[in-house]
């Protein structure tokens, strides 16, 4: 799962250039050097990049370094995209029910994401679509502040299907 991390005596380079814990540069050294700095310490020496000339490493607590890196990962994985929440709806529903889905609905939409809004038709609903399309155009008219429609009201199967995004 994880990368490979070079440590302490598994660093194979004569000279390195070396960070702190703090990202503060310390300069080139000889790795025997670094090593006991990072002894001195009683922390280890971490190799970030073998690429750069010299190669850099860091002195850092090993599973404090991991830490870190993991976080980056896990930061960097919905960058860029909008997510698509699904807020399911039925053509036979309180007032009260709706507006509780309108409002959850919002949230998602003020977060940045899109939302699919889903009337669902059971049994012999499906007769009564009138009703299915009222209470959508009730929700895309409670959510037409924050949002704009993406794709209109349309008839997939049992479901009513039509996707909202945040207004910019």
């Amino acid at each position: 799962m994880g990368k490979y991390y070079r440590i302490n005596q598994n660093i194979r380079y004569p000279e390195v250039r070396v960070i702190d814990e703090d990202n503060k540069q310390l300069g080139i050294m000889s790795t025997k050097e670094a090593l006991e700095r990072a002894a001195a310490l009683g922390v280890d020496l971490v190799e970030i990049t073998e690429k750069a000339v010299p190669p850099i490493v860091k002195i850092i607590e090993f599973q404090k370094f991991k830490y870190q890196e993991d976080k980056k990962d896990k930061a960097g994985t919905n960058k860029g995209g909008q997510e698509t929440k699904e807020i399911r709806l039925k053509p036979f529903m309180a007032e009260n029910d709706l507006g509780v889905k309108v409002r959850q609905a919002e949230k998602f939409l003020k977060a940045g994401d899109r939302v699919k809004l889903v009337v669902k038709f059971q049994g012999r609903q499906i007769t009564k679509k009138e009703f299915g399309e009222k209470i959508m155009n009730q929700a895309i008219s409670g959510l037409a502040e924050v949002s704009t429609v993406a794709e209109a009201p349309k008839f997939l199967g049992k479901l009513l299907i039509a996707q909202v995004k945040p207004k910019k």
